[in-house]
């Protein structure tokens, strides 16, 4: 595995991508210091006019545009925490109007030895991206590999988990209050 960090994980890993980006999340809550504040202001009621998220949705804007198809699927605890409840917003204010197709899968609806334990990227059905965390919450990036077993056995979670996952605009109607 190589361990691809910042610009050079953003730009060398979603470039080549032709077909599909396709993203797990596994966790309830995330600590990553650029969505500190933005957090913060979410649960003061305070407006957000997403500026720390724009290189991503460029990003995303730019891959559709080139006919690559992001997925997103978040497997999330209910009652959701607050953090689930801030990236719900973000997902139907920022996320979708971009481009990306995201799902929701309550974490009671699949069993756990169906899931990863880890968030990963998959491109194009071969290369798969560990994102990589460190105990501060702050992002350092995936760990990527190409090997043909570990990109089957993501393809199987990825399908599992898709086909049980709630398209965000039936999840977020009823859950996004």
């Amino acid at each position: 595995m190589l361990l691809l960090q910042g610009k050079e994980f953003m730009e060398p890993f979603f470039d080549p991508c032709q077909r599909e980006a396709f993203h797990l999340e596994v966790l309830d809550t995330y600590e990553t210091p650029e969505e500190s504040e933005p957090f913060q202001r979410y649960l003061a009621g305070q407006p957000d006019d997403y500026s720390w998220m724009q290189d991503w949705l460029d990003l995303v804007r730019s891959m559709t545009v080139r006919g690559v198809q992001v997925r997103r699927a978040r497997v999330i605890t209910v009652p959701h925490t607050d953090y689930t409840r801030f990236a719900l917003k973000v997902a139907i204010d920022c996320n979708a109007v971009a481009g990306e197709e995201i799902k929701y899968l309550p974490r009671h609806l699949i069993d756990a030895d169906l899931l990863t334990t880890d968030d990963w990227w998959l491109m194009d059905d071969k290369t798969v991206a560990f994102t990589v965390f460190e105990p501060t919450g702050q992002f350092v990036g995936g760990a990527v590999t190409t090997d043909p077993r570990i990109a089957s056995y993501i393809r199987e979670v990825r399908d599992r988990v898709w086909e049980r996952a709630i398209p965000l605009a039936d999840y977020g109607s009823q859950n996004s209050k």
